[in-house]
């Protein structure tokens, strides 16, 4: 039975206000997470990054929290959840720099991290809910919607952070409260199709083992080229505001613009990423973002101006997008449909385990050895990712022969 494109459409437009809600958690976490983690710490700032750490750990047992409550209670009443967890996440972050505790902060943000694994999975309703043809505009609308997310969440920290001062940044997760409660609104009437349902054509199709699809050439340079470029962005996302602000001397509202112009080159360029990959082929389009991140280095090296800081972070966030989506097409091309959820699940524990670890690590390298530092790790991970790219072309080339 086909998939009324009338209850698409709405379907989608509640899910995209939803995105626009819920997605500003990210930005607001990055924003002021780091800078905020730096404050609460004493004379040791090493750890200034944990709480951010802690959002991407959140994050990954979100998306598998997401994936067993869809199961057992539907995708609607999942995301419901994932809106009071963003609620309970913001309220636990304020009682933190309210009590001026750096752990109740950090795990404020694992608790918000977690609620933006469900996030995550909003674009993967829209295109399940949409006949095919409307499939690509159904994603297109959520990816508008974490457009204006971008915009959203750094405009919170600037009018609503100081609220509350002295006790810095709090407003911004207060602010969280409307939020959620609106997006509770917009999920409450949603009505998706069962996804188990969708998936048992596909049932009597024999399913590879986890292993050999793994081995595969295909899947291991798509998965290190994604995890390389998702590790990296995060590595220096993260960084970045402590080196501007506590660094340079930069005020906060300049560092959280700084984040803002990196979100919107992370989610905006996806309208034409899609047709870039068919154009030009995945490969190609990884390749462009490996050498963007390089780019990316190579303007943050070159001083500690403000433009240096701003230009660094928009070329990674675009970096970003051409890198990771495009080696997420080149995994989906290393498996069947029926062997997606296992294959997904794989990935997807690699990749959020390598970002927690490289926002982690990215305040104990600033602490430790500066900015410079930061940026001078991008060289090695992109030349490895790119000889891998290579061979991979290679090898097709000679299957192709």
């Amino acid at each position: 039975m086909g998939v009324d494109l009338r209850e698409a459409r709405r379907n989608v437009f509640l899910l995209t206000v939803a995105q626009a809600l819920l997605g500003v958690v990210g930005p607001i976490s990055f924003a002021v997470g780091g800078v905020a983690g730096h404050q609460l710490l004493g004379d040791d700032k090493s750890l200034a990054t944990a709480p951010l750490t802690a959002f991407n750990v959140g994050m990954a047992l979100g998306v598998i929290l997401v994936a067993m409550l869809s199961r057992l209670l539907g995708r609607r009443f999942a995301f419901m959840v994932g809106a009071a967890i963003a609620a309970i996440g913001g309220l636990v972050a304020t009682a933190g720099l309210f009590r001026e505790s750096f752990w109740l902060f950090a795990a404020g943000l694992a608790v918000l991290g977690s609620s933006n694994g469900f996030t995550q999975k909003l674009r993967f309703a829209a295109a399940d809910a949409s006949p095919s043809f409307y499939k690509p505009k159904a994603i297109s609308w959520i990816l508008g919607g974490g457009i204006v997310s971008a915009i959203l969440g750094p405009q919170i920290v600037i009018l609503a952070g100081d609220y509350f001062a002295p006790v810095w940044f709090a407003g911004a997760f207060v602010a969280l409260l409307p939020a959620c409660l609106a997006a509770l609104f917009f999920f409450a009437p949603l009505r998706l199709p069962d996804h188990k349902a969708a998936s048992a054509g596909h049932a009597s199709l024999p399913a590879r083992p986890l292993r050999e699809i793994v081995g595969s050439q295909r899947f291991l340079t798509g998965m290190i080229c994604g995890i390389s470029a998702y590790a990296l962005m995060t590595f220096m996302m993260t960084g970045a505001p402590i080196a501007m602000v506590v660094g340079c001397g930069f005020s906060n509202d300049l560092a959280t613009l700084g984040i803002q112009w990196h979100v919107l080159a992370m989610f905006g360029p996806s309208f034409v990423t899609g047709w870039l990959i068919s154009r030009f082929g995945a490969e190609r389009i990884v390749g462009c973002g490996l050498l963007l991140l390089m780019a990316c280095a190579a303007i943050a090296h070159l001083g500690v101006a403000l433009w240096n800081f701003w230009g660094a972070l928009v070329l990674l966030g675009l970096g970003w997008n051409f890198g990771f989506i495009g080696a997420t097409a080149i995994v989906a091309q290393s498996y069947r449909p029926h062997e997606a959820d296992k294959i997904q699940g794989f990935h997807d524990i690699v990749l959020f385990s390598a970002v927690a670890g490289s926002s982690f690590a990215s305040g104990k390298v600033l602490a430790a050895y500066g900015w410079d530092m930061l940026n001078a790790v991008v060289w090695p991970v992109t030349g490895l990712c790119l000889f891998l790219l290579l061979l991979l072309i290679r090898a097709d080339k000679r299957a192709a022969a």
